[in-house]
């Protein structure tokens, strides 16, 4: 954290004109003032000016997304984002004293209010809330439930290792049907909100354990399986050697997305080095106000890293990439070693689309005829700045559609932990993010950061629409590979024979012809015929069936036991790794004489 003398000066560089006002999503939220940047800045200088931090403060500071979106409206270029991070630290470490202006004249609140001005935002004296503000708690600390959730949290999420193991229980409750049920019951959010909101998360369907695909995690089992090489060659003439950040819940939730960035990159002719034991890159401790952790997750990646000579460190989530290029800030202790290192790792860090877009394309594009609405992630748009790179990336696709969402700027309500630190606020702006993708008429949503693709993901299937969501790097890695996207088939056509992995979910939106699937699972379900096989319901062998195969794939196919459900299944188990049998051609409705 910068001295006091240094926040000082970035605070003075607000003059209280309310232009981050409507672009703040708490002040969308609550219309409150100190719910705004422009009432924290405030709360600030009375801080730095000898107040004490009051629980009211605390309050006001936790709220804050830190999505950065007020640093893009903000005309002075006020860097908010070293405010609340400093503030953040104080109420992670600090002590909590009755009222924060008990050193300035009047009230925290009764100060805030007379600086409120210009509302920006909405007619003076006018609320523009559209939902209650949660009630400000007496003076005191966090609760103890409050203490304890913040504790599981950071002992669990930056540790793949230990979120790779804590999530087989879930996987095990969501085979059996139970998360659903207990999320319909509301039980786990009465004895902690943060477990009901990481209930609701996976129960919603798009954040199910046991599902693969785009906007689903993978299984804990499939993504240690999965783990990519130390070395990925490119393909044709090398361009650059890069090293690729595999992240902590990327890696755990979503190693496809890693899989395909790895790919991407090799195809455009990027030798790839993937260090071993790099772990957390410190994004959710820095974010959260664990300064020292985020500086130990810091100074463990930059050893990693700067072991490898290479051009560019790429990362394709965009709140790692936002932390890493702060490492120098993060670790400016004056007559550090750290100092140097860390501005040297900062200065090769890049998001995978803004590194594309320096490179410029190689690897050919085939067509992927989609509508595709790309959702801005805000610390790849507000922390870094980083708009253009992705839709020109993506625009260059092929017969891809790309629509734009609206109100593309506002966060989703992910933020990386607030939907389960604050997950009644997180609800409502991910509803909001829901409605404005479904009134995009999309079938498919982009986004890059998986903190991003659950809250959508979820938030859209709470509203009951069927829509898809990936990564840009796995929409990057369908295109390169030629894996095509299923369109609506004319009279005698089939559609496209193969499809990527993120295509499968977007099929049931899609008016493409229907059929009984006929997978290796035997569940006969009705599916798209051009998702077939494996079932695209349940994208594995499915434990609930005792079926065998059709007699005609029996002949043809060899039996092994289902990693998964360990039964005997056929040929085309997407755990065997195994080929599938040939697609039988559909039998053709007698319509009629001519």
């Amino acid at each position: 954290m910068q001295d006091e003398n240094a926040l000082r000066e970035v605070a003075k560089d607000c003059v209280h004109c309310g232009f981050c006002l409507p672009a703040c999503p708490t002040y969308q939220l609550w219309a409150e003032e100190m719910d705004s940047p422009r009432g924290r800045i405030y709360l600030v200088n009375q801080i730095l000016d000898g107040a004490e931090l009051s629980a009211a403060a605390r309050v006001h500071f936790d709220r804050c997304l830190g999505c950065m979106a007020c640093m893009t409206a903000c005309p002075s270029g006020v860097q908010y984002d070293q405010l609340i991070e400093a503030a953040r630290v104080w109420t992670e470490h600090g002590t909590v004293q009755p009222a924060v202006a008990s050193q300035a004249p009047g009230g925290a609140d009764e100060g805030v209010a007379e600086v409120r001005g210009a509302d920006a935002g909405s007619p003076a004296g006018q609320s523009t809330a559209s939902v209650p503000a949660p009630p400000v708690p007496a003076a005191g600390r966090r609760s103890a439930r409050e203490r304890a959730e913040r504790a599981a949290i950071f002992a669990l999420f930056p540790y793949p290792r230990r979120l790779r193991a804590a999530t087989a229980p879930l996987r095990l409750a969501q085979r059996a049907g139970l998360d659903r049920a207990l999320a319909r019951s509301g039980l786990p959010g009465r004895l902690s909100p943060a477990l009901g909101a990481a209930l609701r998360l996976g129960a919603s369907g798009a954040g199910r354990l046991g599902a693969s695909g785009a906007g689903r995690p993978a299984p804990p089992r499939a993504a240690a399986a999965g783990r990519l090489p130390e070395r990925v060659p490119a393909r044709g003439p090398r361009r650059a050697v890069v090293a690729m950040l595999t992240g902590c819940v990327q890696s755990v939730l979503f190693p496809g997305v890693n899989a395909a960035t790895a790919r991407v990159l090799a195809a455009e002719g990027c030798d790839v080095i993937i260090p071993r034991g790099q772990g957390c890159c410190g994004a959710l401790s820095l974010h959260s106000g664990r300064e020292a952790e985020a500086a130990a997750f810091g100074r463990r990646a930059i050893a990693t890293f700067e072991q490898a000579a290479v051009d560019a460190i790429v990362v394709n989530s965009a709140g790692c990439g936002s932390a890493m290029k702060e490492y120098e800030r993060l670790l400016s202790a004056p007559g550090g070693e750290w100092a140097p290192r860390a501005a040297a790792v900062s200065g090769k860090v890049r998001d995978l689309a803004e590194f594309l877009a320096e490179l410029g394309p190689a690897a050919p594009r085939h067509p992927l005829p989609v509508t595709a609405a790309y959702h801005d992630a805000c610390h790849l748009a507000h922390a870094q700045r980083i708009t253009a790179a992705p839709r020109e990336l993506l625009a260059a696709i092929p017969d891809l559609d790309l629509v734009e969402l609206p109100d593309a700027g506002t966060c989703c309500g992910s933020a990386g932990v607030y939907n389960l630190l604050q997950p009644e606020a997180a609800a409502e702006l991910g509803g909001r993010k829901a409605d404005a993708v479904i009134a995009a008429g999309a079938p498919l949503v982009i986004s890059a950061n998986p903190g991003c693709s659950l809250q959508i993901a979820a938030a859209v299937a709470g509203r009951g629409a069927q829509v898809a969501v990936a990564h840009t790097a796995e929409i990057l890695d369908a295109s390169i590979r030629g894996r095509g996207w299923p369109t609506p088939p004319g009279a005698g056509e089939e559609g496209p024979a193969v499809l990527p992995r993120v295509a499968v979910l977007t099929a049931r939106s899609a008016s493409v012809s229907r059929r009984a699937c006929w997978g290796s699972c035997g569940s006969r379900a009705w599916e798209p015929r051009t998702a077939w096989p494996p079932c695209s319901r349940t994208r594995r062998c499915s434990p609930r069936t005792r079926r065998r195969a059709p007699s005609t794939m029996r002949s043809t196919t060899r039996a092994r036991t289902c990693a998964t459900s360990r039964r005997w299944r056929w040929r085309g188990c997407r755990r065997s790794r195994l080929p599938s049998p040939p697609l039988r051609p559909p039998r053709r409705r007698w319509s009629g004489p001519p």
